[in-house]
């Protein structure tokens, strides 16, 4: 029962920021892991950043992403600054990681950076 809803997605310019969000709905418990994935076109999914006992980051978004979470909300956030060409992408939140990889996804959210 457990659903991912991101927003906050949109256009902005380069050198920009936009904040994004990733509200947890369910019975989703409050200790799992969460983490922001993109995709842009032609590319394979990539991890942007994670939240786990510490924060980690992609080389390509470091210094210029920051990770936060509200555990007692559920919300997800990744506020990106300096935003560049090569952050336009789809980007999608995930929580929960199992054997397999991450066990809940939204449906993701468009960043369009000109």
């Amino acid at each position: 029962h457990v659903q991912l809803v991101e927003s906050g997605g949109g256009s902005v310019q380069a050198g920009g920021t936009l904040t994004l969000s990733c509200a947890a709905s369910g019975d989703m418990f409050s200790g799992c892991a969460m983490s922001w994935y993109r995709q842009a076109p032609g590319k394979e999914r990539e991890l942007v950043a994670s939240w786990v006992s510490t924060r980690k980051y992609a080389d390509s978004v470091k210094g210029r992403f920051t990770i936060s979470r509200d555990s007692a909300k559920n919300i997800l956030t990744l506020q990106m600054n300096s935003l560049k060409l090569e952050d336009t992408a789809v980007y999608y939140c995930a929580a929960c990681y199992s054997s397999g990889g991450y066990t809940y996804w939204g449906q993701g959210t468009q960043v369009t950076v000109s």
